[in-house]
C-alpha cells in the first residue's frame, strides 16, 4: 500500500436522510430535551460532540449527558435503520465513478474518519453501495474529539495492512474546515470538497491542500489523490 485515502461522510460522499430526525427523536426519548437543533451547527462535528452541546444548551450537565449516551446512540441507530428506506441518502456527484475506481487502484487503501458514530456511518453508506468500500476508520463513536479520528484511523491501517503510511502518503478528504484542521492536526494532507456548507474561499483560509468543486470529475479527482 502506498496511499491511504480518508473520506467524511456527510456532505463530502452523500448529503440528505433522515438522521436529524431519527436523532431529534432519540435526544427526546433519551433526554426529553433537545436543545435548539433546528438552528444547530452539525457540519464538522462529531456525533457525541453534538449531542453534548445541544444537551448542555438544554441546560443539562455533563454527568447526565454521559449516562444517556449509549442509550441516546442506540436509539438513534434504530430510527436511522428504521428511516433509511423511505428517505435515503442522495450520493454526491461523481462519488461512485471516484471510489470505486479508487477501491480498484494497486496500492490504495480505503477508510473513513467522519463525525458519524460507526454504525450511522455503515448505514448511511449501505444504502448506496459504499460501505463495502471503506475497512478502517475513525468514528465519533471512537472519541468526541474530531481531532482524534485520522490518528485512530493511521492505527487501524497499520493494523490491517501492516504498513506504516506517512503524512505525505495520506489523504483526509472531507467538505468543512474541521476536516482540513483534523488532518492538519496529524500532518497529513488534505482535500476539500466545496459540496457542503462551506465554500472554496473558507476551505482555502482553514489550510486545505486541495479544493474542489466537487467530484463531477472524477477521473481528475483520482490523479490529484494519487499524485506524488
Amino acid at each position: 500500500m502506498r496511499r491511504l485515502l480518508l473520506f467524511d461522510v456527510d456532505g463530502t460522499l452523500v448529503r440528505g436522510g433522515p438522521a436529524k430526525v431519527a436523532f431529534h427523536e432519540a435526544l427526546v426519548a433519551t433526554y426529553s430535551a433537545t436543545g435548539p437543533i433546528e438552528v444547530h451547527e452539525f457540519s464538522g462535528k462529531t456525533d457525541p460532540q453534538i449531542a453534548r452541546e445541544l444537551l448542555r444548551l438544554a441546560g443539562l450537565d455533563d454527568a447526565s449527558i454521559d449516562a444517556g449516551l449509549p442509550s441516546l446512540f442506540e436509539r438513534y441507530v434504530d430510527g436511522l435503520r428504521d428511516r433509511l428506506p423511505a428517505a435515503p441518502v442522495e450520493v454526491l456527484p461523481g462519488v461512485h465513478e471516484l471510489v470505486e475506481s479508487l477501491a480498484e487502484a494497486a496500492d490504495v487503501a480505503l477508510g473513513l474518519v467522519t463525525g458519524n458514530v460507526l454504525e450511522g456511518a455503515r448505514l448511511k453508506l449501505a444504502g448506496p453501495g459504499l460501505d463495502g468500500l471503506f475497512e478502517i476508520g475513525g468514528f465519533g463513536s471512537d472519541s468526541e474529539e474530531r481531532n482524534d479520528l485520522p490518528g485512530i484511523a493511521l492505527e487501524r491501517a497499520r493494523e490491517r495492512w501492516n504498513v506504516h503510511f506517512g503524512p505525505d502518503e495520506v489523504f483526509v478528504i472531507g467538505d468543512t474546515p474541521r476536516d482540513v484542521e483534523c488532518g492538519r492536526a496529524h500532518g497529513l494532507r488534505t482535500l476539500a470538497v466545496a459540496t457542503g456548507s462551506y465554500g472554496d474561499r473558507e476551505l482555502r483560509a482553514a489550510g486545505a491542500d486541495v479544493v474542489l468543486a466537487d467530484f463531477s470529475d472524477a477521473r481528475a479527482a483520482r490523479d490529484l489523490l494519487l499524485a506524488g
